[in-house]
């Protein structure tokens, strides 16, 4: 009843009205990066979603477009701004998500939208994530966020499907809070994100 119902009519419903509540936070935010992105202050990018379905997430932008001599963008590092290190810190980035949730491209919680490159690298099990909707949080999230190997992140994904309940989400989003306000487990650094370990099988 939850998994099937409940769970999106809450996503929805307390979503709706959080947006509402925040919308003069995200109007400053969005307000701020116009000017330190010197463009657009949202970044789009396709991501595969319940039944690896594709949609176009939605965030804030966190680096500019700068170039180099030969047209090629800088490396994520010079591009990250300053602004930008506050935005991730303060997981202020993923805001614009909500838009995804009242959609209904995603959940307020549940498995992380990743790649679309990494959708053929997925073994039988792993590609279970994708069983129910993508989350703005999760179990990964909360237990270890960035930090953890690649692999376990998938592994706790596919555990959340299988345990998926009312009680586990609220305990995700309570402890995705106590997180977001200690700052724990997020790294900054574009390229420090665990991805470098990542060791598919195609193997079952």
């Amino acid at each position: 009843m939850y998994r099937k119902h409940l769970k999106r009519l809450l996503d929805f419903t307390i979503t709706l009205l959080g947006f509402i509540i925040i919308s003069p936070l995200f109007f400053v935010v969005t307000l701020i990066l116009l000017f330190a992105n010197q463009g657009n202050p949202f970044f789009l990018q396709k991501r595969p979603g319940w039944n690896s379905q594709i949609f176009q997430v939605i965030k804030f932008k966190t680096m500019n477009d700068k170039k180099d001599s030969h047209g090629k963008l800088l490396s994520d590092t010079e591009r990250l701004t300053r602004v930008g290190v506050f935005i991730r810190k303060t997981s202020l980035d993923e805001l614009p998500q909500l838009l995804n949730v009242i959609k209904g491209d995603m959940s307020l919680i549940g498995p992380r939208p990743l790649l679309l490159s990494y959708l053929p690298k997925y073994n039988s099990t792993q590609i279970r994530r994708h069983e129910v909707r993508p989350g703005i949080t999760g179990w990964a999230q909360v237990n270890g966020r960035n930090t953890l190997p690649f692999s376990k992140r998938l592994e706790y994904d596919v555990w959340y499907v299988d345990n998926l309940s009312f009680s586990l989400d609220v305990k995700i989003l309570f402890m995705t809070i106590k997180k977001v306000f200690t700052s724990e487990g997020i790294i900054v650094c574009p390229y420090a994100t665990g991805i470098d370990d990542l060791n598919f099988s195609n193997n079952d």
